[in-house]
């Protein structure tokens, strides 16, 4: 490799003497699709009038506590007693989550079945009966109400389960924050040693990649063999069904034996991808190399996901608040409720005016119970449509934080690039200095990029919605053409992703409007294509398998502690009902966090790499049209253009 100049213009000139028309990203420009940015605005306001209303009409209470047939809360540590809980057997329970019968707040769990005759008559009836005889004097199987129950039981299983979680939670919150401290630190010493040492520590991390992978499919392996032979390790995962304590599936061999299989077809694909690319993993080290330089000179970089997270956990907890409150902003419907033939059997009613209305005289015996929480106000007619715009609005506005943290960074490292006397030329602070930018002019760009992606993600949405509907129906052409628009639609999303992302990065360097972009960059990437394959996706190639290497130690780290199986901490590990809830939020914490870090590598790659294309394209080489790029990245892709075999 050529020594860097120590004076460029010796050899490439100074551009800005030849061309003074052209504009970087630290030349003046003007905003971009401003009726798109008023348009956002608007949207954004009105999002913020949907979530004061779903605050000022919800009640969250109705989630998390169970509620009587007077629509009346159970307390904090409630049980529901149904006097009928053969009722509850109908499919529609699952649905409503409502049982047509009545339901009363309880201490505990009663130890004996009887009808109201029966105890008004003071006759017991020991619960271990097999048939049961109701108030008509119907025969009832002890099958038939053990499935009515089981019914009737999903959502206070479902309750049951969230609450173990969230004890586990409560118990292991702050192990889990040392564990995303520990993948922070790890994802920030490998990025920095990336910067020094980026030929080396590729090398390690595809080593480091393998070596865990086999000693996944090594552990997978031990596991199955020691439950050899053991009583019902041979019971299949089919035979187990659904259940709660997912610690059950760690104790068969097949769960290990599908481990197993999965981590040596992931080991075999890496392997085969790394022979197959082999020629090309020494340029894109060196592009590494590069892209190291210029994180140097923006040191900011590395934390700027820092806020990108923080506005999507904003994002994602407005949306979240939002969507509780509305659905819980329904009011409690009562309904007359009759043994005998009334009617007035399922009509509204109000049980404050109940007793003193017609309907008790002409039904003796009928009841005003609570039915659903429903309404039929204008709010609650139109509250599937908030709900609509809530989940289309978080969209928009995801989409657009993540648009944001890309133009940012972009237009920080192409200053790079476009500084013609490095670091001289470069701004004093280039992220600081990008974000107002960005913010300043081309908020309308980012907003349209936005929603085109999420109407797009909306009408994903739909399907998926038409699709669970579709789920017990025969029409076969139908769930085929359905499947074809999932697919169809998801293959968009892939496309509308990855041209917006090369979009903002020609937004960032030009600063024209996202269509006049979004044009430039796809003919420009189109005029490259094979240095699109050969080197820009080898380079993110490489930088997944250091989020995996990341993962994989902070996950095999975070399993070891909270199964006990490192004994000089046995006794600091906490005692959990799901040990794999910390030990999953871990390595799902862990990979977000490496993900941000080498996201800023992939973001330097990618903006180098168009900086590089559009640059070819303007100038070659020559006194009157030198290059911008250093002599370092003008050899690497020269050995490209050597070694090209396509």
């Amino acid at each position: 490799m050529e020594p860097e100049e120590k004076n460029p213009e010796s050899r490439y000139g100074d551009p800005r003497k030849f061309d003074p028309t052209f504009k970087g990203p630290i030349y003046n420009r003007g905003c971009t699709d401003i009726l798109c940015c008023i348009l956002f605005m608007l949207a954004l306001l009105g999002y913020f009038a949907v979530g004061i209303l779903a605050w000022s009409q919800g009640d969250p209470r109705k989630v998390i506590y169970p509620t009587d047939s007077k629509g009346q809360f159970c307390g904090q540590k409630p049980l529901l007693f149904y006097f009928n809980i053969l009722k509850c057997a109908s499919p529609l329970v699952l649905l409503e989550l409502q049982c047509p019968t009545t339901q009363i707040c309880v201490e505990r769990c009663p130890d004996k079945f009887m009808t109201l005759v029966k105890a008004l008559g003071n006759k017991d009836d020991v619960g271990n009966k097999t048939t049961f005889t109701d108030d008509g004097g119907k025969s009832i199987n002890a099958t038939d109400l053990l499935e009515a129950s089981k019914k009737s039981n999903v959502v206070v299983e479902a309750r049951a389960v969230a609450m173990r979680i969230f004890e586990d939670y409560t118990q292991s919150w702050h192990w889990i924050l040392l564990g995303l401290v520990i993948a922070m630190l790890v994802s920030l010493i490998f990025v920095l040693l990336l910067r020094f040492l980026a030929g080396v520590m590729v090398w390690v991390m595809i080593f480091m990649v393998v070596l865990v992978i086999g000693y996944g499919i090594f552990h997978c392996y031990m596991q199955y063999a020691s439950l050899k032979g053991i009583a019902g390790s041979d019971v299949t995962i089919r035979d187990l069904g659904l259940l709660t304590d997912f610690s059950v599936y760690l104790q068969i061999q097949q769960t290990w034996l599908a481990f197993m299989i999965i981590l040596c077809i992931v080991e075999v694909v890496i392997i085969l991808l790394l022979i197959f690319l082999r020629k090309r993993l020494r340029i894109a080290i060196a592009l590494i190399k590069e892209a190291s330089k210029a994180i140097g000179h923006v040191m900011s970089s590395l934390f700027y996901p820092l806020l990108t997270f923080a506005l999507l956990s904003l994002v994602i907890a407005y949306w979240a608040i939002t969507a509780v409150f509305l659905s819980t902003s329904n009011e409690p419907v009562y309904k007359v409720s009759n043994t005998t033939e009334c009617m007035y059997s399922t009509n509204t009613c109000n049980p404050e005016t109940f007793n003193s209305s017609n309907i008790t005289t002409e039904c003796p015996g009928a009841e005003c119970l609570f039915a659903f929480y429903g309404g039929e106000t204008l709010y609650h007619k139109y509250l599937i449509l908030f709900q609509f715009y809530n989940l289309f609005l978080f969209f928009w506005c995801a989409n657009f934080v993540t648009a944001l943290g890309q133009v940012t960074l972009a237009g920080a490292f192409a200053s790079y690039y476009w500084a013609f006397k490095k670091p001289d030329d470069i701004p004093a602070f280039p992220i600081f200095n990008s974000l107002g930018r960005a913010l300043r002019y081309h908020t309308g760009s980012l907003a349209f990029g936005s929603l085109i992606l999420a109407i797009v993600q909306i009408i994903r949405v739909i399907l998926e919605y038409l699709d669970q509907k579709l789920k017990g129906a025969q029409n076969k052409c139908a769930k085929f053409l359905l499947s074809c628009l999932k697919c169809c639609f998801w293959c968009l999303e892939k496309f509308i992703k990855f041209l917006n992302r090369n979009a903002y990065i020609m937004v960032a360097i030009y600063g024209k409007n996202f269509c006049t972009s979004a044009k430039d960059a796809f003919f420009l990437l189109m005029r490259n294509i094979i240095r699109v394959a050969v080197l820009d996706k080898v380079t993110d190639f490489l930088l997944f398998l250091g989020k995996l290497l990341i993962v994989g130690i902070v996950g095999i780290c975070s399993f070891f502690f909270f199964t006990g199986k490192i004994k000089m901490v046995e006794v600091a590990a906490p005692s959990l009902n799901y040990y794999w809830v910390p030990i999953l939020t871990v390595v799902i914490g862990a990979y977000l966090i490496a993900h941000g870090f080498f996201s800023v590598y992939a973001m330097c790659v990618d903006t180098l790499f168009l900086c590089f294309c559009e640059d070819l394209e303007r100038n070659d080489g020559s006194s009157d049209k030198p290059f911008f790029m250093s002599p370092d990245l003008h050899q690497i892709l020269s050995t490209e253009k050597n070694e090209q075999t396509f």
